[in-house]
């Protein structure tokens, strides 16, 4: 049986993990998605811990509306990479630091 505190512990591995390659790599805007990305994974996955231990679906019904919200959002600024590419031929974060109104 898999305790509480393994799906915690992982959960904040992968957080841990996704915080360090957003300091780490500034210069990717795609890997930086992906953090993030990585991060509200390592949240549900300890929304559906808790949900599960504690036998309350309210959890796994969050994390659904979450799942939601970064499907949006990974959509929506995959857009904004490509439309940024088209005009600066680069994704690298400190070429694009000079956008204009």
């Amino acid at each position: 049986m898999i305790a509480l505190s393994d799906y915690l512990i992982l959960g904040a591995i992968l957080f841990s993990l996704s915080v360090t390659g957003i300091f780490l790599n500034r210069k990717n805007v795609i890997i930086l998605l992906m953090c993030v990305e990585l991060m509200l994974l390592a949240v549900n996955m300890n929304f559906i811990a808790f949900s599960h231990f504690l036998g309350d679906t309210a959890g796994q019904v969050f994390v659904f509306f979450i799942l939601t919200v970064a499907a949006a959002e990974a959509a929506i600024g995959l857009a904004i990479l490509v439309v940024l590419f088209r005009n600066k031929r680069t994704i690298n974060v400190e070429d694009l630091d000079t956008l204009k109104g």
